[in-house]
């Protein structure tokens, strides 16, 4: 795959009775601010861009280590936007309505 810089969306629902569901959202997140890329928690999901291939390994580590710790089950929604020619960026879709 190309290294243009690509963004995703990644929402966590655990299923789960061990603990508030959050703190397991918690737990990835922490993965994406550990990655070192580029993300914005939202109330929903949270965006991360970067290059294809951070992408798909900031997906990866976040299922590998809720596996770890031990999460029982959950669903994951990905939203992947890539562009063949060059970069797509969060802010080149939102800006216009920033304000």
């Amino acid at each position: 795959m190309h290294q243009f810089i690509v963004n995703a969306s990644i929402q966590l629902i655990p299923v789960v009775t061990d603990k508030h569901p959050y703190l397991w959202v918690d737990e990835a997140i922490s993965i994406i601010q550990q990655s070192g890329i580029s993300y914005e928690v939202g109330p929903f999901a949270t965006v991360i861009e970067g290059k294809y291939t951070e992408v798909m390994q900031v997906i990866q580590n976040i299922n590998e280590y809720l596996y770890s710790l031990g999460c029982e089950e959950w669903i994951q929604n990905i939203q992947i936007q890539i562009r063949s020619k060059g970069d797509i960026t969060g802010l080149e879709k939102t800006q216009k309505f920033q304000q």
